[in-house]
């Protein structure tokens, strides 16, 4: 008598279903650590806890991303397209010709782009993610800053200098840091409503070109494109006595 291949049993089979790696599971993991790391931060969220916000098996985190360090840079690996947009614009601007506007085109491309992100469904957890772990001195956020950041950073450090070629680069670099500031708190502030009394929300479309002409307004008053130059001393004028001597 034949018999029958042994078959596995339906409720196995619902099990390994479920245990098999999905893209769609690996994106909630990726989600999952980017809300609970913005929310808590780097050190006070366990595996465990993104497994459980991800509604994931625990060992499926690892299986993807190895250890939280990895998880954590994987976050901005994932948003790295924004970075490259950023200097795309940058480029753009650069190859163009100069005209009056360029030290304004300069700014957009730093900043709408972040702009565009933070109004998405996940750049809240984003910004705040940015806002509060990045200012940190750890091993993980070097090397995020090193890797993806500090490129981008002097990318429009020189195009600040080459919008004012007259000033040195170390105060292109301040005016870049400043510029930083403004548009953190901006993506990360949550006062809006209250400082304006209702009339302003978080992130207002209509904040964006405010922001672009504050920013280029006080690069351009610490790097003025006439740079004040000081008096030469005047030369004396001479004597009758010795013009005289002179033509003679």
């Amino acid at each position: 008598m034949a018999t029958r291949p042994a078959t596995q049993p339906p409720r196995s089979r619902a099990a390994s279903a479920r245990s098999a790696p999905r893209p769609d599971r690996q994106m909630a993991i990726l989600l999952a650590a980017e809300k609970l790391f913005a929310q808590h931060g780097y050190h006070g969220v366990s595996i465990r806890q993104i497994a459980e916000e991800a509604g994931v098996p625990l060992a499926l985190v690892g299986y993807y991303y190895g250890p939280k360090s990895e998880l954590f840079h994987a976050i901005f690996q994932h948003w790295q397209g924004t970075i490259q947009e950023r200097l795309a614009l940058l480029q753009h601007v650069l190859s163009g010709p100069p005209t009056e506007a360029f030290l304004r085109q300069v700014v957009e491309a730093f900043v709408r782009p972040v702009l565009v992100q933070r109004a998405s469904a996940e750049g809240e957890y984003y910004a705040q993610l940015v806002g509060r772990e990045l200012a940190r001195q750890t091993p993980e956020t070097h090397r995020v800053l090193t890797e993806f950041f500090d490129p981008l950073a002097h990318s429009f450090i020189d195009a600040i200098h080459a919008a004012r070629p007259g000033h040195d680069r170390a105060r292109a670099a301040w005016a870049y840091q400043f510029s930083l500031g403004a548009l953190l708190h901006h993506i990360t502030d949550h006062r809006a409503p209250t400082l304006s009394r209702g009339r302003n929300q978080v992130c207002a479309p209509e904040a964006a070109a405010l922001l672009i002409d504050f920013i280029t307004a006080g690069i351009a008053a610490v790097m003025p494109l006439s740079i004040p130059v000081s008096p030469s001393p005047r030369r004396r004028a001479p004597s009758p006595s010795t013009t005289s001597r002179r033509q003679a």
